[in-house]
């Protein structure tokens, strides 16, 4: 069941001029500016590694080789909407579900799409990557993104624009508490 990223995030949880302030880099020197942002974008995508979570809206894509005989979980919550549910029929054609044929469980985590109660799914044909469900996730805005997460991001990207090795012939020393931050957001996923 393979999760491929379609479209990445247009937004960032943290903006630059947040991670310059927790950096101490004066907002009027640019010099940095384009490493800080990749730092960013870099803590973005770890931590919803770890957390199993999209944090900024992005379309997901979930490929699956048959319809299961219940949902199909699609993982990286929040999902916003279904953009697609296509499978290949019998005969190897495309077919499109209408969006009656299906509903999105938001209120579980890590999200389910369910099939209509009274039809199930239709039959895929035997075909590998025979179903795609494209979907969008991640919070809607910056705001929403909880305050926890947003700091473990800070965190990291003081890190590592102080670190810029990855090596160092100093002790550096990892603060216990940084990780629990993350720790009530993490997804634990059954699939």
């Amino acid at each position: 069941m393979p999760l491929t990223l379609i479209t990445a995030p247009t937004a960032e949880p943290v903006t630059l001029a947040e991670a310059k302030l927790h950096c101490r880099v004066e907002t009027s020197m640019t010099a940095d500016d384009a490493l800080i942002n990749a730092l960013i974008s870099a803590a973005r995508e770890q931590v919803e590694h770890t957390l199993g979570r999209s944090l900024m809206t992005q379309v997901l894509e979930r490929v699956l080789d048959a319809f299961p005989d219940g949902g199909i979980e699609l993982g990286m919550p929040p999902q916003q909407a279904i953009v697609s549910v296509k499978y290949l029929d019998t005969a190897g054609g495309e077919v499109t579900l209408g969006s009656t044929a299906y509903s999105l469980d938001t209120d579980s985590l890590p999200g389910w799409l369910l099939p209509d109660a009274d039809t199930g799914w239709p039959e895929a044909g035997a075909i590998a990557n025979a179903v795609r469900v494209r979907f969008t996730a991640g919070y809607a805005s910056a705001d929403a993104v909880p305050d926890s997460i947003k700091q473990w991001i800070l965190i990291h990207v003081g890190y590592w624009y102080a670190n810029r090795e990855a090596a160092s012939d100093r002790k550096l020393e990892r603060l216990p508490y940084v990780d629990c931050l993350l720790d009530r957001w993490r997804i634990w996923s059954v699939g």
